[in-house]
């Protein structure tokens, strides 16, 4: 039987050498499948002597029809934005402890890939957010989230003053030490430990959630996946703010700047072995199975 993904590329957790086993295991395993293999060029740097091709996200989105992740759910978060917009599907293997996004153990990596390649597997599409900083009228800088974009303040111990509007409509006017705008994925990670709901990852739907806010009955509001959300930074902030996607991409903000936030048209696919249940890693994750 052939594979089902006839081109895989390798990504591991940028310059962690703890990697290396589970990428030799994974790379030896599908050359005996006789799949094709790209390296991730980043992670090629710590497999001195691998005899494999390596490439950027521009080769691997290009020709690869599956990614496999190696690392964590940070490592998986910066795949997905990359390959989002070649429609490459990413399969996560964590390397510690359990994720929400990468769901597979290394002891039974083997047998879970290879049953993907059999064909056996679910696959599920997540929407991302794209933000665009707006300055004076125009663009200043944009990314995409796979999780969130958290406008905050930058190390000082003050609240920050915004403004947000909703499809164009004026929603509050907020003292607070910032604001988290969540896709339903991004519900599981900063949102919630900001007191905001977990959503359900095929929900269409944006969760907005307050951060310390001064004034308690600003509370967390869900919108639907459609709207267009818009944060403005008060004329009068004196703090230095910045606007964070994913927790891994900043840009600096000055008063009046507008962050412009929507649903991004390009899906990420996500791959999970046959036995994925969402509920059972919610479980294990927020131990809820543990008798009080």
């Amino acid at each position: 039987m052939k594979p089902a993904f006839k081109t895989i590329a390798l990504i591991g957790k940028q310059d962690d050498p703890r990697i290396g086993p589970t990428l030799q295991t994974l790379a030896a395993f599908l050359k005996q499948q006789q799949v094709d293999i790209i390296l991730d060029e980043n992670t090629a740097r710590i497999l001195p002597g691998h005899g494999l091709e390596a490439g950027d996200r521009q080769l691997i989105g290009r020709r690869c029809d599956l990614a496999i992740v190696v690392g964590g759910d940070g490592t998986l978060l910066n795949v997905a934005r990359t390959l989002a917009d070649f429609g490459v599907p990413v399969v996560g293997i964590h390397l510690g402890r359990l994720g929400f996004l990468a769901d597979i153990t290394p002891d039974v990596m083997i047998q879970n890939i290879g049953e993907i390649l059999g064909g056996h597997y679910i696959e599920e599409e997540r929407f991302l957010l794209h933000a665009v900083i707006q300055r004076s009228g125009g663009a200043v800088g944009d990314s995409d989230a796979f999780n969130d974009v958290v406008v905050h303040k930058w190390n000082v111990a003050r609240m920050i003053e915004l403004e947000t509007y909703i499809d164009d409509n004026f929603v509050s006017n907020e003292r607070s030490d910032g604001l988290i705008v969540a896709t339903p994925t991004g519900s599981t990670a900063y949102a919630l430990s900001g007191g905001g709901p977990i959503l359900h990852p095929t929900l269409d739907a944006i969760l907005l959630v307050p951060i310390s806010p001064h004034t308690l009955s600003h509370r967390p509001i869900v919108v639907a996946g459609s709207s267009k959300i818009e944060i403005v930074c008060s004329e009068s902030n004196r703090e230095k703010i910045q606007a964070t996607c994913d927790g891994q991409i900043s840009f600096g903000l000055e008063p009046g700047d507008r962050v412009v936030i929507r649903k991004k048209e390009r899906t990420v696919r996500l791959v999970h072995p046959v036995y994925h249940d969402h509920y059972e890693i919610l479980r294990a994750k927020l131990h809820w199975s543990e008798n009080p």
